[in-house]
C-alpha cells in the first residue's frame, strides 16, 4: 500500500496571520497534541522580524520546546540567511526557506528580489554546519497575485539555482494563492521531476482558496510527489497573498488519501478535535 508524509504547517503558516499573542504553552500544547495524534513532521514556527510578524516573536522558545518532543521532526521556516543563522543557533537542523518566483511577490515577502534571495541561500549555506536538512519552497510557483500566471520556465530556473546550492534540498512547489488547479499541477510537477531527476524529494504546498486543494494534492500524488504540506483545521493564508484563504486542512487531506487506500499513519479521530481547536483561532488576516 503507498503512503504518504503529511507536514504539518498549522503552528506557524496558520498562527502567523492571528492577530491575538497566542500564549507560547499554548502553542507547545497544540503541537504536542498534534505529534499524539501520529504527524512525525511539523514547522512549528518560523525565525522572522517581529515587528512584521508579531505572533512569531516567540520563535526561539517554540522551537526549543518542541525539539524536547521525543519523534517529533522540528521544521523552521526562515527567510534569509541572518534569521537561518539564528535559528541554527538555537538549535534548529531541519530549516525551510522561501523563495518567490515572481519578482513582485518575492519584494512584498521579503523584501528583495529572487535573484537577492537565491545569493542569500548560498550563504545560509555556507552557515550551515554538516547535517542540516533543508526544504526549499517555490512560491508562487503556479500563480502570483500581482503577476498572474507563473510561467513553467521561470520555476525550473528557481528550483535549478536551489539544486546547485544545496544539491540535498528536498524541493516543494507551492500554490501560495490557491489558484493552481489539477491540470496545472500534475504538468508542472512531471517537468520539474524529469528536468532534475536527482532531487532527494518533492512535496506540495496548497491553499485551498477556490476548492482545489485536495484535487491538486492528487494531482501531485499521481505525478509521485510523497510529501504533502497542510495546517489543521484549514488554519493560514499568506499576508502577502491578497484573498488567498488558509492552507489544505490535514484532517481532510488524511480522510482524502485514507479514502483511497493511501496511508498517511495519522489517527483521524485525534485529529478532529485539534481541528476543531484550531479553528477557533480562525482571525482575518493582519493588515501590515
Amino acid at each position: 500500500m503507498s503512503r504518504v508524509e503529511i507536514v504539518e504547517v498549522g503552528p506557524r503558516d496558520g498562527f502567523q496571520n492571528i492577530g491575538p499573542f497566542i500564549p507560547t504553552s499554548n502553542k507547545l500544547g497544540f503541537i504536542c497534541d498534534l505529534s499524539l495524534a501520529g504527524i512525525r513532521r511539523i514547522e512549528a514556527t518560523s525565525f522572522v522580524s517581529s515587528r512584521a510578524i508579531p505572533q512569531l516573536a516567540d520563535a526561539r522558545e517554540v522551537l526549543c520546546g518542541a525539539l524536547k518532543i521525543d519523534g517529533l521532526i522540528t521544521q523552521v521556516l526562515v527567510p534569509n540567511s541572518r534569521n537561518g543563522h539564528n535559528a541554527l543557533l538555537a538549535g534548529a537542523r531541519f530549516l525551510s526557506y522561501v523563495v518567490s518566483v515572481s519578482e513582485s511577490h518575492n519584494r512584498a515577502n521579503v523584501l528583495r528580489s529572487p535573484a537577492d534571495s537565491l545569493l542569500d541561500f548560498q550563504n545560509l549555506r555556507s552557515l550551515a554546519p554538516n547535517g542540516t536538512r533543508m526544504r526549499f519552497n517555490v512560491a508562487t510557483a503556479f500563480h502570483c497575485p500581482f503577476e498572474g500566471t507563473v510561467a513553467v520556465e521561470s520555476v525550473l530556473r528557481i528550483v535549478h539555482r536551489a539544486l546547485e546550492t544545496w544539491p540535498d534540498a528536498e524541493i516543494c512547489l507551492c500554490d501560495t494563492t490557491g489558484r493552481g488547479e489539477p491540470l496545472q499541477v500534475a504538468a508542472l510537477f512531471k517537468e520539474a521531476m524529469l528536468a532534475f531527476p536527482a532531487a532527494s524529494a518533492w512535496a506540495m504546498h496548497a491553499h485551498d482558496t477556490f476548492g482545489h486543494g485536495l484535487e491538486n494534492a492528487c494531482a501531485a500524488y499521481e505525478e509521485g510527489v510523497r510529501i504533502f504540506d497542510a495546517a489543521i483545521g484549514g488554519l493560514g493564508g499568506c499576508p502577502y497573498a491578497p484573498g488567498a484563504s488558509g492552507n489544505v486542512a490535514t484532517e481532510k487531506l488524511v480522510r482524502c488519501f485514507e479514502e483511497r487506500g493511501i496511508q498517511t499513519g495519522l489517527d483521524l479521530a485525534r485529529l478532529e478535535p485539534i481541528a476543531a481547536v484550531a479553528r477557533a483561532y480562525q482571525a482575518p488576516i493582519v493588515k501590515r
